[in-house]
């Protein structure tokens, strides 16, 4: 369930994935209280995922609410545009936050993110920085320039963290710089700062 972890991965077993899914089912279901169990019988013997989760009666005897003093305002639906040249990474953040309500757009490439930002309007932007052809720095400040989204929430997506990789963001026009892989937590952090 770790991270970007493939079993066998060779030349000929190169396609498909990176290997967050198993990871980011797991994260889900822990949310939900649950437990994700993997079991096989060997090789070529197939795999059994069990998803274990508590009844909702369960749940509300043994977990105890916040008080409204420490609860955060719920955040209303927003519309989000993902941007990310990895389908399967943008799709698994798109689903991410479909689950808590929000419209999802996704684009894979700067142009298409700037037709679907033009039209769309987002509230807030998830742009991988190392996009083809125009990068996410690029995108970032064409954005900025349109007077239409000027309300825009912007986050870089991307594998460097560094000082100056956030101040080369926050120049371009980024109001939050997370570094891959996206954890729940990061987002939480972000939506807390938008209420």
């Amino acid at each position: 369930f770790e991270m970007f972890t493939q079993v066998n991965r060779t030349v000929e077993r190169a396609k498909g994935g990176l290997g967050i899914g198993l990871s980011v089912a797991k994260q889900l279901v822990e949310l939900h209280g649950g437990i994700l169990t993997a079991q096989s019988d060997g090789a070529g013997l197939g795999s059994t995922f069990t998803v274990w989760l508590p009844l909702a009666e369960s749940i509300r005897k043994t977990q105890a609410m916040p008080s409204e003093s420490t609860r955060l305002p719920a955040l209303e639906s927003k519309r989000i545009l993902v941007v990310d040249d990895n389908e399967d990474a943008a799709e698994t953040l798109v689903m991410l936050l479909e689950l808590n309500g929000h419209k999802m757009r996704t684009a894979h490439n700067g142009p298409d993110a700037l037709r679907i930002a033009r039209d769309f309007k987002p509230d807030l932007v998830f742009l991988d920085i190392g996009l083809p052809g125009m990068n996410g720095y690029e995108v970032a400040e064409r954005v900025r320039a349109e007077p239409d989204l000027s309300h825009t929430v912007l986050v870089a997506l991307t594998g460097w963290g560094s000082e100056e990789d956030k101040r080369r963001s926050t120049k371009a026009g980024f109001d939050f710089h997370l570094t891959k892989p996206v954890m729940a937590a990061s987002l939480d952090i972000i939506f807390a700062q938008l209420v």
